[in-house]
């Protein structure tokens, strides 16, 4: 990377929260989100030159767009700095923080705001589901499934076995594994939720087939939730830590990024890569930028890894695109524990989307979060032992958007 982009810190919500329940909105969630995030970091609202913020589909859950002018409302010193929206479905929020580097690396701007944030649980499970299929090419696929993410991904699977062979009991493993670490996320949706292992098996009444392969415990939340991070160039995080009496070494720092778009229909993607090694070879792409940025080699420079768990398959196909193993062995790392917290190289210590919660908007911010809590020693009950350099991926629609960070210290 051309400059350095330091992470300050910042927030995120309950996810386990139903704000419409509690008679609040889309900017209730958005101002408490922001009002803790600098609380929480000391950042100087006054010192803010940008804002960013990354949100799928706030005008259909709530009819509410133009989200960037609610920044003046939540406190009266970011009235009048220029904030834009970003939309890449489940991605979004790693739109928003990409625009937020560039803004950074160009000089533009030295300190940055950036708000990921998805109001989502206002309605039926399957409106949510309709409103969700706006990240598929409407009308050209999945017209005849009742819920549209379930069988892309049931889709995707339907390929991995075809070309590997796929066994539901490696999925439901992942599933076990990011319920059981949400346990520790005093954030997680799932916290308090008591599954044993009858809730991950081929049980039609307590796991139910949703579409194809994908059962229950297969699929991510539904979930209301905002996260908040500042990202600043030397100069203000200098500052910052004159202000508060830190040191910049002791800041975490993107050291990396990627991002790729790939066809956005899936059976494209899929005959795309049937000559390829990996089945998606866009996300295998986005995920390599990052660790070529980064100056790392492959993943045995990571210490560990937050990924896109909208569903267990987009973990397992994940598993092999970050290089933990090769293509088609997925299963391998499942078996032998590897992406286990207390293994070689965890995956989602949070819980990830699965445990934790998928606010769709919010999805990226907050694992940009996630990792710089982790390389820096704070996060807490679900601390990586000896984290110093952590990757993410974030994709938003089926491989379509795909962004990837590494961070360190």
């Amino acid at each position: 990377m051309a400059k350095p982009v330091f992470i300050l810190g910042g927030a995120q919500t309950d996810f386990s929260r139903n704000f419409s329940r509690e008679d609040l909105t889309i900017f209730d969630l958005l101002r408490e989100v922001m009002h803790q995030a600098f609380d929480t970091t000391g950042v100087d609202p006054a010192d803010v030159d940008v804002g960013h913020v990354g949100n799928f589909v706030g005008e259909l859950f709530t009819g509410q767009g133009m989200l960037g002018g609610l920044y003046g409302h939540v406190l009266p010193e970011l009235a009048g700095i220029p904030v834009s929206r970003h939309e890449g479905a489940c991605a979004s929020g790693s739109l928003a923080v990409l625009a937020a580097m560039a803004d950074i690396e160009s000089e533009r701007y030295d300190l940055a705001c950036v708000t990921g944030i998805e109001y989502m649980r206002n309605v039926s499970g399957q409106d949510a589901a309709d409103y969700l299929g706006a990240a598929v090419w409407v009308g050209q696929e999945a017209t005849d499934v009742q819920y549209i993410w379930p069988a892309q991904f049931s889709d995707l699977a339907d390929e991995y076995d075809k070309r590997y062979g796929l066994k539901h009991e490696h999925l439901a493993e992942i599933a076990k594994k990011n319920f059981s670490n949400a346990k520790r996320n005093p954030n997680a949706q799932t916290r308090k939720w008591q599954l044993g292992d009858e809730h991950f098996a081929a049980n039609d009444e307590i796991n139910p087939v949703v579409e194809g392969w994908m059962r229950r415990h297969d699929c991510s939340q539904i979930t209301d939730g905002a996260a908040c991070v500042f990202l600043a160039s030397e100069d203000a995080a200098l500052k910052y830590c004159k202000a508060t009496g830190r040191s910049l070494d002791s800041l975490p720092r993107i050291q990396g990024w990627g991002h790729t778009t790939a066809p956005m229909r899936l059976a494209t993607k899929l005959s795309d890569s049937a000559t390829e090694d990996f089945v998606l070879p866009w996300t295998r792409k986005a995920i390599h930028d990052a660790y070529r940025r980064a100056g790392i080699k492959d993943v045995s420079q990571l210490d560990a890894i937050e990924t896109h768990d909208c569903f267990t398959m987009s973990e397992y196909a994940a598993i092999e695109h970050f290089g933990i193993t090769a293509p088609g062995e997925a299963w391998k790392a499942v078996e032998d524990e590897r992406i286990q917290m207390g293994g070689s190289i965890p995956v989602n210590p949070s819980g990830g989307l699965i445990g934790l919660g998928h606010p769709v908007g919010a999805t990226g911010v907050r694992m940009l979060l996630d990792l710089s809590k982790q390389v820096t020693g704070a996060a807490e009950d679900m601390q990586v032992e000896g984290a110093k350099t952590m990757a993410m991926f974030n994709v938003g629609g089926s491989g379509t958007t795909n962004c990837s960070f590494v961070v360190g210290t």
